[in-house]
C-alpha cells in the first residue's frame, strides 16, 4: 500500500525500515550524530548501553543493507543517499526543536 510524501517525507525511519528504539536505530543514529569518526564494538556499546553481544549483532543487519561499513575492528555510517536524507531530517527535526523549546529567543 503507497503511503502519501508527506508521510514519507516525515517519517524517513521508515524508508530505512528501522523501528525507533530499536537497537539498529540506536546504532544508526549514533552513527549518523558522529559521521567523522569509525567505532569499535566496545566503543558502540559504552556510547549507546546497548548489550555487547546486542552490538555486533545489529552492526551484522545493518551493514547486510549497507548502512553501516565494517574495516578491521571499526565501524562507521555508510555513505548513501537514504543516510543522507535521515541525518538532515533528525538535524531539522533537532533544530525545529530548539527553535520551539527555546522561542527563538537567545
Amino acid at each position: 500500500m503507497p503511503i502519501s510524501i508527506d508521510r514519507f517525507d516525515e517519517e524517513p525511519v521508515d524508508a530505512l525500515g528501522l523501528q525507533e528504539g530499536t537497537h539498529p536505530y540506536r546504532l544508526l543514529q549514533f552513527l549518523t550524530d558522529h559521521s567523522d569518526q569509525a567505532f569499535t564494538q566496545t566503543e558502540l556499546h559504552e556510547a549507546t548501553g546497548i548489550k555487547r553481544g546486542s552490538v555486533g549483532a545489529a552492526l551484522s543487519r545493518l551493514e547486510d543493507r549497507g548502512l553501516v561499513r565494517h574495516r578491521g575492528r571499526y565501524w562507521a555510517i555508510a555513505e548513501d543517499d537514504r543516510l543522507a536524507s535521515y541525518a538532515a531530517q533528525m538535524n531539522a527535526s533537532s533544530a525545529s526543536t530548539t527553535d520551539d523549546y527555546y522561542n527563538d529567543e537567545e
